[in-house]
């Protein structure tokens, strides 16, 4: 069975086929089923996972009782038109009663997706488009190789829109769902990215 690390419709497998995958021993990467399609991502990076940490600790005082602040690997089952989706955000804020003994039931109130080289397209194209149709409200994309944070709301046409955009050490006010101020530079931390070109810039258009 062919893996994907793309979307691509010749390779489809059943939720059964999905399981059966993800329970082989040893196995590091993350896998996520979108409308029946499998998505393959490596082990996160220091600088994914510093910034996953520091949202996690910034935004956790500030949910009320009935959500909960989680990071992933944590399944999100998802309704879609086109099949089985299966994703599992870099981090979320839970309804804590969706929650089950596997994961999440339905959209979640926050999505944060982090960027990387070999998921950005992804994030920014599928993924993006998916949780938009499942009715994710809130999606913000941390990217660390421009050093920024953007925040999308999903509009009453069932797409999102960019509401916030910041870089650097710039900071954003964002009132929904928490009222918290947000700086690309405070989340990166004392981590830099290596080996990446600052020059790139991934929005969604």
């Amino acid at each position: 069975m062919q893996l994907l690390t793309d979307r691509a419709d010749a390779f489809r497998v059943g939720r059964a086929e999905f399981e059966a995958i993800r329970d082989r021993p040893l196995d590091r990467d993350r896998y996520e089923l979108l409308d029946g399609e499998v998505l393959v991502t490596p082990s996160p990076s220091p600088v994914h996972q510093e910034i996953v940490s520091e949202l996690t600790a910034l935004l956790r005082p500030l949910v009320p009782p009935h959500w909960s602040v989680l990071s992933g690997p944590l399944d999100v089952e998802l309704p879609t038109d086109d099949g089985d989706t299966v994703l599992q955000p870099d981090l979320l804020i839970a309804h804590r009663d969706r929650l089950t003994a596997k994961g999440h039931d339905g959209p979640p109130v926050l999505v944060v997706e982090v960027l990387s080289p070999t998921t950005w397209q992804r994030d920014l194209g599928v993924k993006m488009a998916a949780y938009a149709q499942a009715g994710v409200p809130h999606y913000w994309v941390v990217a660390p190789t421009t050093c920024s944070i953007t925040i999308y709301e999903l509009g009453p046409d069932g797409a999102y829109a960019e509401r916030h955009h910041a870089e650097g050490a710039q900071r954003v006010g964002v009132t929904t769902p928490v009222e918290v101020v947000l700086s690309p530079a405070g989340l990166l931390g004392p981590v830099t990215p290596q080996g990446e070109d600052r020059s790139q810039t991934h929005r969604a258009d």
